[in-house]
């Protein structure tokens, strides 16, 4: 196994910072040329009339699962080295909650408000300066907020551990699903129009 890399120590913090940055901008390159940093494209969002959102997170989610399933049968990839975050489900469910009402309201999301901030739309600048106040709040108010934050720890949990199916069966199974809701996507689409 070769990857990943900064877990194996391949690089150092300082060279994992670059690489993030490279990333971050290449993605936030990705996310303007496919229209994420307009407020507008995003709210159709939410009437099923434009549901491109949708299909490029969905596309991310898949590519990135398939890449980790096939790096790690080729033997490139240790899988037990990849981080996943433990869940913790109510403050999960109110933080997703909360993102959704902020997504409703604002059109767009944290990562695309950063994206329309870079092309000069101003909503994402008012969008930006929200989730900082909220952040700010949040952790002004955290003391009272703790035993919420903590509530409900479930460890990590992944789809396989949930369902009990084998990993090979659980990447078929989300691949073909994606391939149904790209062409459902679509039909909304076009009744929409």
């Amino acid at each position: 196994m070769s990857a990943p890399l900064f877990e194996l120590g391949a690089f150092g913090e300082s060279t994992s910072l670059i690489i993030a940055l490279i990333i971050g901008v290449a993605f936030g390159w990705f996310l303007e040329q496919g229209g994420m940093g307009n407020a507008r494209k995003l709210a159709g969002q939410f009437y099923l009339t434009d549901l491109t959102v949708f299909k490029i997170m969905f596309s991310a989610v898949i590519t990135a699962m398939l890449g980790l399933f096939w790096l790690h049968r080729a033997g490139v990839l240790e899988l037990s080295l990849v981080y996943v975050p433990p869940t913790w489900i109510l403050p999960q469910v109110l933080g997703g909650f909360v993102f959704g009402v902020g997504f409703v309201m604002g059109g767009l999301c944290p990562g695309t408000s950063c994206v329309a901030i870079s092309t000069g739309r101003k909503d994402g600048l008012a969008l930006l300066a929200g989730m900082f106040a909220g952040i700010l709040a949040f952790g002004e108010l955290f003391a009272l907020l703790r035993r919420v934050y903590e509530a409900t720890p479930a460890g990590t949990l992944t789809l396989p551990q949930l369902t009990g199916i084998s990993y090979p069966v659980v990447v078929a199974l989300v691949a073909v699903v994606g391939v149904a809701a790209f062409r459902l996507a679509e039909w909304i689409e076009q009744r929409g129009t």
